[in-house]
């Protein structure tokens, strides 16, 4: 085992402090990667607080990771030291059931094993995340970080990038579509950027005027302010799919106007009930589809990252050092991020001798 610096929340109410972690030693399947950059998720901050009811303290969070590989066990043969790597939402599952065979590894059938959180399958050790020095993944959830994407951009492709990418793919969106992004967060503005380069028409769907101009910025081809009755009813009935991003409740029935017959709602941000209802009508008279989409597993991951450096996709990200995790966890609640935090991890041991 190896000692390993990191920050991590001692209690719901706490803020994140340092703190020192092992790590396994390597097996033979293992990759050992040094931690270079780490994308701050809202994931992390539910996680940090709680939110949930399932965080066992303390918790190191952080699973938009990238790195560099220090070591690889005797069984490696896809990555050799000094690789650019990625971890993301995973570092382990059955893959025995249907759907890890098929590529599908957040849909186990006996549960994904978390970067964070989560019991590791093979020694009962708790997983803790990327907010740390270095990280030790078996190999099949290791994802190779291609040639010409900046590496620190490319963090939460990891996780906002590959949760708008997967249902994307999944639902064959493509050219002559018409694709609704609701909301222009980290995942929205992704999704939009997605959407595009898949050849879609992109609209984006947002509550406030003042994102109207970031959206256009971001590669939108049209802006509807939701607020507006107006705009809204000038979109009835002419989307193909609607990409819901919003984390929180919010009325879907507005949103479910404006697909075509047989258009898919696909929610990606909300996993709690649906408040308002919805209206059957909305579904039944149209034959439209309300879905849902979990990430995307490993294979899908690494089309993704060699998707985004084919057509030059990062996130937009704002750097920060590691000392500042509680201040962004402050800003990042309040909405102040564009789009996504990163923390350069090489601020750790500045922090750690602080």
């Amino acid at each position: 085992m190896d000692q390993v610096a990191a920050y991590a929340a001692y209690s719901a109410d706490s803020p994140l402090a340092p703190f020192t972690l092992e790590r396994r030693t390597p097996r033979p399947d293992d990759v050992a990667i040094d931690i270079l950059y780490c994308g701050v998720c809202h994931s992390d901050l539910h996680f940090a607080r709680d939110d949930w009811g399932m965080t066992r303290y303390p918790i190191v969070p952080g699973h938009e990771i990238i790195g560099r590989v220090s070591a690889v066990g005797t069984d490696v043969t896809g990555f050799q030291v000094g690789d650019m790597v990625g971890v993301g939402c995973m570092v382990d599952s059955c893959r025995e059931c249907q759907p890890c065979r098929d590529g599908l590894e957040q849909l186990c059938l006996n549960g994904f094993t978390m970067t964070y959180g989560s019991d590791d399958r093979r020694d009962g050790l708790f997983t803790q995340g990327g907010y740390s020095g270095a990280i030790v993944v078996n190999e099949h959830f290791v994802l190779r970080l291609p040639r010409g994407l900046d590496p620190a951009s490319a963090a939460p492709i990891l996780c906002a990038g590959i949760t708008t990418y997967s249902p994307l793919r999944q639902h064959g969106v493509g050219a002559g579509h018409k694709v609704g992004v609701i909301g222009l967060g980290g995942l929205g503005h992704m999704g939009v950027k997605l959407a595009r380069a898949l050849g879609a028409e992109v609209t984006v769907f947002t509550r406030s005027e003042a994102k109207v101009d970031e959206a256009r910025r971001n590669g939108a081809d049209h802006v509807v302010v939701s607020t507006d009755p107006a705009q809204m009813a000038a979109v009835a009935e002419t989307f193909d799919f609607m990409l819901d991003t919003v984390p929180v409740q919010h009325d879907l029935n507005p949103y479910l106007a404006a697909l075509k017959y047989d258009g898919t709602h696909i929610l990606v941000g909300l996993i709690d009930p649906v408040e308002p209802a919805i209206q059957g009508a909305n579904l039944i008279f149209k034959r439209r589809v309300l879905a849902g989409s979990l990430i995307g597993g490993i294979p899908e991951t690494q089309e993704l990252l060699d998707f985004c450096a084919e057509h030059d996709i990062t996130c937009e990200v704002e750097m920060i050092d590691i000392a500042d995790i509680n201040e962004a966890y402050t800003r990042m609640q309040a909405g102040d991020v564009h789009y996504r935090f990163v923390i350069d991890m090489a601020t750790l041991n500045a922090a750690d001798q602080g």
